[in-house]
């Protein structure tokens, strides 16, 4: 199935660079290469499970239905409107303005619910059923996973063409569909690479589910790294997660913002805080990663300027260094 998505995606899909800069491997202590999926289309790899998702509707599809706090519904609002089709978004009144303002922009119809008293996947449904649309989750679809198990295949080849066979890769999660799809391409492409998820402090449901065995929930309020805020990993994902990646990792808010300006600064991206937090644990917690060289994605660069700004106050100082 990731290989079908892959084809599919040829020619609609950016193929993303595999970035690096001396100066941060001096801070991570190795070499450090970084998919900038950042620069994918709508600012974020959600393109490539929505792609995935719509072009394997079935004939006759009235249109599309997602939720999102924002990367996924761009994603699906930009490949529906490539294929015609309306998409209906249900959004957290609470997302980035930038996310819902793009969303609208790419021609989906926005619906905005309270994430703390109402429940998103109850409203989907609802909606779904009411008009007709098929619902394409954020990440617990297959052929959404498919779509991001791209991302593995390009990093398996791009880091091949580096000299570099085996290598974990630290991947922004949040209910692990970028994660299980790459670590599926990965198993099968460049076995000797081991996929590690990255979270937020306070938000850390995977690793801890995979330090436990078993399914942690996380509750379910907003956070700084919205994109990768998610309550719990999926019925599909988790099995992936628990065979596949090796122990979790936890960035603090500060980390993230640091790495923001460290990517700005060296890389000349633009990350959120949330495509942010995999760079981050490679620069700032080595100590918790082997081997001589680490690749990390950059998944999300949709931010607000205010979060940008707070960021580069925050980490100028860390930067300069």
């Amino acid at each position: 199935m990731i290989s079908a998505a892959a084809q599919r995606l040829e020619g609609y899909a950016r193929r993303t660079p595999l970035l690096s800069s001396p100066f941060l491997d001096e801070i991570a202590g190795r070499r450090v290469f970084i998919k900038a999926e950042c620069l994918q289309h709508t600012g974020s790899f959600k393109f490539r499970g929505a792609w995935s998702a719509i072009t394997s509707l079935p004939e006759g599809a009235r249109g599309v239905i997602a939720f999102s706090s924002g990367n996924h519904a761009q994603g699906v609002a930009y490949a529906a409107g490539l294929r015609g089709l309306p998409a209906l978004i249900i959004m957290p009144r609470d997302a980035p303005a930038i996310k819902i303002a793009n969303t609208r922009a790419l021609g989906a119809e926005v619906v905005l619910y309270d994430r703390t008293r109402e429940d998103r996947d109850a409203l989907g449904a609802a909606l779904a059923a009411e008009r007709g649309l098929e619902l394409i989750q954020p990440f617990d679809h297959a052929q959404v996973i498919a779509g991001q198990g791209s991302v593995g295949l390009e990093i398996a080849e791009q880091a091949r063409a580096e000299g570099v066979d085996e290598a974990q890769v630290l991947v922004c999660c949040g209910g692990g569909g970028l994660t299980s799809g790459t670590a599926l391409a990965l198993e099968r492409q460049a076995p000797q690479m081991q996929v590690r998820t990255v979270e937020p402090e306070g938000f850390d449901d995977v690793a801890q589910s995979l330090a436990t065995g078993q399914v942690v929930e996380n509750p379910t309020r907003s956070g700084l790294c919205d994109a990768i805020v998610t309550p719990r990993p999926g019925k599909l994902t988790w099995p992936i997660l628990q065979r596949l990646c090796g122990p979790g990792l936890v960035v603090s808010d500060s980390d993230a913002l640091r790495a923001m300006v460290l990517a700005h600064d060296r890389l000349k991206l633009v990350l959120e805080p949330g495509g942010a937090v995999a760079l981050a644990a490679a620069l700032f917690h080595p100590g918790q990663i082997s081997g001589a060289a680490v690749i990390v994605t950059a998944s999300g660069g949709n931010v607000d300027r205010a979060v940008l700004q707070s960021a580069f106050a925050q980490g100028d100082g860390d930067a300069a260094r």
